[in-house]
């Protein structure tokens, strides 16, 4: 692209070429710019027809250092200056397109096609208590056991470590900075939503587990007993609704408070044989509002309410 009104850098330069070889005008055994005294007002003459210092770079095949000392106190029209700058704008502008959702680093994440229940885990954790930015794909919760849950299954998916924060007490987030993972992890995450009705039951089961374990919890005072499970996008309470009934568990979605509602004593017992909560996911006994004070499993309050059934 030219951006100035002056004679193209490929014609000066056969120009130079010429001259060095034959002499041009100047005397013998002198051209253009290979004697210093030439070359300087070469580099001056240039500058001030408003050619920019790479430019000059490659008129003269000269280096740049070589090239600035002669012209630096010689300054370009405004112009010019916003010419160049547009020019640079274009550029970086193409590169950024080019490199659009593709890693710095060249870490790209191992693509599958096959869904498994470790995959449909992994996705869906990131679905439930994640974040998909642009920058990276990142996953909070106060378990430790579901950090480290995570972690091993991205290692299916990406080589590459995560980093570990604990951004408020006791909440603990894990962090991998990849644009190309965060939207290839976005893209199979719709593919997960679209597909789940009508996988295989045991991929069913994995997806409504990791359900329960991000965003679920067991109500359990006095004669009341439920299992809960918040989620603020009505379409997945919907599709979790669905998965529920193809186990024969009943539930019912609460709009005003954005999540899904297992009571009964039936269902409560069909819920723990067909989904329950994964091993060692426990409550938070440092809440405010907890009732319990203490650590347990929230696998282990569900029998609790079970069991408390006359």
């Amino acid at each position: 692209m030219l951006l100035f009104a002056h004679p193209p850098v490929a014609q000066l330069v056969e120009q130079l070429a010429f001259n060095q070889t034959v002499g041009g005008s100047n005397p013998p055994g002198r051209t253009l710019c290979m004697k210093a005294n030439n070359f300087k007002h070469t580099c001056i003459r240039l500058r001030k027809r408003g050619y920019a210092l790479g430019e000059i770079v490659k008129i003269t095949g000269r280096p740049k250092t070589s090239v600035y000392f002669h012209i630096k106190s010689i300054e370009l029209s405004e112009t010019v200056k916003r010419a160049i700058k547009k020019q640079w704008a274009i550029r970086i502008k193409t590169f950024n397109k080019a490199r659009k959702g593709k890693s710095n680093f060249n870490r790209h994440p191992h693509q599958f096609i096959n869904w498994t229940g470790n995959i449909v885990s992994l996705v869906a954790h990131l679905l439930f208590d994640g974040e998909l930015r642009h920058s990276g794909c990142f996953y909070t919760n106060q378990n430790k056991v579901l950090l480290d849950k995570v972690e091993n299954l991205m290692r299916k998916v990406y080589d590459y470590p995560p980093q570990r924060s604990e951004p408020t007490p006791s909440v603990y987030r894990t962090s991998y900075y990849n644009v190309e993972l965060s939207a290839y992890i976005k893209e199979k995450t719709k593919e997960l939503l679209f597909c789940i009705p009508t996988m295989p039951k045991e991929l069913k089961r994995s997806f409504l587990r990791t359900f329960f374990d991000d965003e679920g919890s067991v109500y359990f005072i006095g004669n009341k007993r439920l299992v809960r499970g918040y989620q603020h996008s009505s379409e997945i309470l919907n599709i979790i609704h669905s998965l529920l009934n193809d186990f024969g568990v009943t539930s019912k979605i609460d709009e005003k408070y954005h999540e899904i509602v297992i009571s009964g004593r039936e269902n409560l017992k069909r819920f723990r044989a067909e989904i329950n909560f994964s091993p060692s996911v426990s409550i938070n006994p440092n809440r405010k509002n907890s009732v319990w004070k203490r650590p347990l499993e929230k696998r282990e309050i569900l029998q609790m309410a079970l069991n408390s059934y006359q």
